[in-house]
């Protein structure tokens, strides 16, 4: 029986013949002549024939049995060798593109290309590909484990610092009620030997002050004997007798009298331990202190508050020009989100808008003296005037033209403007009770949950912005040589005062949100983080800078300012 079975056996100098599959299913013993590699078949001449009758086969590209050594596998691909658009099979890979095609794909797409060849052509070329591919995902799956085997090490950290926290807890409780015990102990001693040493003192002078009692009495008595039964001469005798005695007792009786104090112990806490109703960490002696440090895993990661470099991409003197009344003063710039930039001329009284090489592209003549102005979207902006009680949002168009588009009515002037949210934003006050508010859309204002000290700021004194990730407000003070940082969470602030800040103006946020200041003092510009540290400052060639913003995508600033006759509008890459 085994002798017969082909399938089995191999006899030394016989070749096994491949027999066709289709023939197979119908039970036929039939030799394979053609293997089809879509198809995945060994086939003999007559099945093979199908493929050159229906269209929808003619594209499978036939070999003869002999050179397919092997019946390829039935790995299920699970849609893998299907062309995503079109749910063909994969037959072609454009080599130009580097892309798997279906037949439609190739039609359509890459009949442009110069080297779309069959997929079966090209499998002998990547014999790399399987050692390459496995090699990077073992990588891969290295740095996954690496990843899981930090994370669970962090938990597992994690769980062990929460746990011992209040072990540590109920350790300073133990080592302060201890402390406790010994401070009783050692009170207690000094008391009872004060006490002891005061009672014998106390018990002499008692003991003296009954004595005088005694002699008192008797005295008293013989005197009350002598008026009651003795003679006029037995009376004087008495009194001549006892006048000195009685002076003694007087003496020593009012001396005793000035000398009386009254004694007492006593023990008290000083201020330095607070009691409730107080929070409790306010008078627990304690730190929690929450740490994450980086695996090496992730040290690659760039630290977020680093020194910025400034590079000048291009410089401008701002002259007077012949529609001009005055010598320019830009008091607000800002950049629109395609990067031209926009700038309110407060002397001239104009809306001016410059293209990215800092020519001037556009010009509005306005009806007052605008102070500040920010880009509200991609062709919108607002413009603040100091004594018209009112925002002016203008229309900028890809072709620079500008037009008036609404007025905002307000009850309150303001300078420096930015923008809080899409439907809100935040004024910098003038010669009001709080330095700067909140303005809706439609005109409505608010003030910060805040505690501001009592100031308000004249005209030019004080600049605002603000950063939307950490709800925080950024307010210079000219004169006092001050950049305060309001968190509205917390209702807290932090206080800026540097050498290297002299008369902060303008004010605007950065790249991780840190804060840029003009120094007017000292012809710079100050990089300062959120808690408050200096982390830059940076000399421009510019006297007197008042006035910055920061385009969209933290890659650029514009400042302008200078004296009389030296107005400058520069542009600068921010870099790190």
């Amino acid at each position: 029986m085994a002798e017969n079975n082909a399938e089995n056996s191999e006899v030394s100098g016989r070749v096994k013949a491949i027999m066709c599959q289709p023939c197979f299913n119908y039970d036929k013993q039939t030799k394979a002549e053609k293997f089809c590699p879509t198809c995945n078949e060994f086939q003999c001449l007559d099945c093979s024939k199908v493929h050159y009758t229906h269209a929808f086969l003619k594209s499978h590209k036939l070999v003869n049995a002999n050179e397919a050594k092997t019946k390829q596998g039935s790995f299920d691909m699970k849609g893998l060798d299907q062309c995503d658009q079109h749910q063909k099979v994969l037959e072609f890979f454009c080599e130009d593109e580097n892309q798997l095609c279906c037949s439609t794909c190739a039609f359509l797409y890459h009949r442009k290309c110069h080297s779309v060849v069959e997929i079966l052509k090209v499998t002998g070329r990547s014999t790399n590909t399987k050692s390459t591919l496995k090699v990077k995902m073992e990588e891969v799956r290295q740095k996954a484990y690496k990843i899981v085997d930090s994370i669970v090490s962090s938990k597992e950290k994690l769980d062990e610092d929460a746990k011992e926290i209040p072990v540590k807890i109920r350790r300073m409780r133990d080592d302060v009620m201890k402390m406790f015990d010994e401070l009783e102990v050692s009170v207690v001693k000094d008391v009872q030997s004060f006490r002891k040493e005061t009672l014998e003192k106390l018990s002499i002078k008692q003991s003296q002050n009954e004595k005088y009692l005694a002699d008192i009495k008797a005295c008293l008595k013989t005197i009350d004997g002598v008026y009651q039964k003795g003679s006029l001469v037995q009376q004087f005798i008495v009194e001549q007798k006892m006048k000195n005695d009685v002076n003694v007792l007087h003496t020593n009786v009012d001396a005793e009298c000035h000398d009386l104090k009254t004694v007492t112990v006593s023990f008290d806490f000083d201020e330095t331990l607070k009691l409730p109703p107080l929070s409790v960490t306010d008078y627990i002696p304690g730190q929690l202190t929450l740490k994450f440090c980086l695996s090496e895993v992730a040290s690659t990661i760039v630290p977020v508050n680093k020194a910025m470099i400034l590079t000048p991409v291009k410089s401008i003197d701002l002259k007077q020009k012949e529609d001009d009344v005055k010598e320019p003063l830009y008091s607000g710039i800002d950049f629109l989100p395609d990067g031209r930039l926009v700038a309110v001329d407060n002397k001239n009284k104009k809306l001016l808008v410059y293209n990215e090489k800092l020519e001037k592209v556009g010009s509005y003549q306005l009806s007052y003296m605008p102070q500040s102005v920010v880009a509200v979207c991609d062709e919108e902006v607002a413009v603040t005037s100091a004594n018209k009680f009112k925002l002016d949002i203008f229309n900028v168009n890809k072709s620079n033209d500008i037009k008036l588009d609404r007025t905002i009515k307000v009850k309150t002037e303001y300078g420096s403007i930015c923008q809080k949210d899409d439907k809100h934003f935040v004024g910098g006050t003038i010669d009001h009770s709080t330095p700067f508010r909140i303005i809706s859309s439609t005109g409505e204002e608010k003030d910060f949950n805040i505690s501001f000290p009592n100031k308000s700021y004249p005209l030019g004194t004080s600049a605002c912005t603000y950063i939307r990730s950490s709800d925080k407000v950024v307010l210079t003070d000219r004169y006092e040589h001050t950049v305060y940082i309001y968190d509205v969470k917390t209702n807290t602030r932090v206080v800026v005062k540097d050498d290297q800040i002299k008369e902060p103006c303008g004010v605007a946020v950065g790249s991780s949100d840190t804060i840029l200041v003009c120094s007017k003092g000292t012809n710079s510009i100050v990089q300062i983080s959120q808690t408050g540290q200096i982390l830059s400052s940076y000399k421009i060639d510019m006297e007197l800078p008042r006035t910055i913003c920061v385009s969209r995508d933290k890659s650029f600033l514009a400042v302008t300012g200078g004296c009389v006759g030296k107005i400058k509008l520069q542009k600068l890459k921010i870099s790190y």
